[in-house]
């Protein structure tokens, strides 16, 4: 297991390669795992690192206040990195878009997948298609009661059904099912998926500071030249997030996949490679 200590806690952590610093941002519902084809891809000819949140995959508990773009920005530090591109996958897009918010001379492009948006706050419609598709496998109470810790021995059959249940929601979309995705796609994403699920029932619960004035509200200051990708199958919710991004960021390409849903980078490994190498070489 590699590691790098930011502050007092160890973060999970890969870098390989040489050359210009490309920095993966993981998604929420996934951990450094998702990038293997992307981390092995451009080693060839970039510096490149991803590692995991605090709170998810290797990484030390989520503990008292904490910032994820502030995290990343320490990683830049911690590693010497003093200027990156940032590929950040749905709240790992979100953390990016913080990031270069807040410290635009050590950004030096984004790519932005599926991404969230910090003061972005969820219609209604999406969250009744979660609490259909996701919440109501075990129920919101009793979800609600894991995420207090209030449970002290988690049901393995409810932690599995609730993780199989937002993976395909998210990874497939919600016009999908699990047979859409390529086995090997579907067990890391579930993999992935019920860890994090697993940690966040049962471990310690920090308080997370988030951006202020937020991203929604500073898009037009984003100078970095940004590439926005999106899964055309993903909840419509989320690509009505890209569709903002793309309007609001000047300098900003979109790419869409066809029948992908919510992680092209793994769902579509090879193809996002290539869409994601084209875009740093014009760099």
């Amino acid at each position: 297991m590699a590691v790098i200590r930011i502050g007092g806690t160890e973060f999970g952590y890969d870098e390989a390669g040489s050359g210009p610093a490309v920095v993966l941002v993981h998604a929420g519902c996934a951990d450094r795992r998702m990038w293997d084809h992307q981390f092995r891809a451009l080693s060839e000819h970039y510096r490149v690192i991803r590692y995991d949140w605090r709170g998810y995959g290797e990484s030390g508990d989520a503990t008292g206040e904490f910032a994820y773009h502030e995290d990343l920005l320490a990683l830049l530090d911690a590693s010497g990195v003093d200027r990156a591109t940032l590929v950040g996958s749905s709240d790992g897009g979100r953390t990016a878009l913080d990031a270069v918010l807040t410290a635009p001379e050590r950004i030096t492009a984004l790519v932005l997948v599926a991404p969230g948006l910090s003061g972005h706050e969820w219609p209604p419609s999406m969250l009744a298609r979660y609490r259909e598709r996701v919440h109501d496998v075990i129920g919101i109470d009793r979800l609600r009661s894991y995420r207090a810790g209030e449970v002290e021995t988690i049901d393995v059959a409810e932690l599995e059904a609730y993780s199989a249940a937002e993976t395909e929601f998210l990874v497939a979309g919600p016009g999908r099912t699990r047979d859409d995705l390529e086995p090997q796609v579907w067990e890391l994403a579930l993999k992935m998926d019920r860890l994090l699920n697993e940690r966040s029932w049962t471990g310690p619960h920090g308080s997370v500071r988030g951006l202020r004035p937020p991203a929604k509200e500073r898009l037009a200051e984003v100078e970095a030249p940004t590439l926005v990708v999106t899964g055309l199958a993903d909840v419509p919710e989320i690509l009505e997030v890209s569709d903002l991004l793309a309007r609001e960021i000047r300098k900003v390409r979109r790419v869409d996949l066809p029948q992908t849903g919510h992680l092209p980078p793994l769902e579509r490994p090879e193809e996002f490679t290539a869409i994601l190498t084209d875009f740093l070489v014009t760099l």
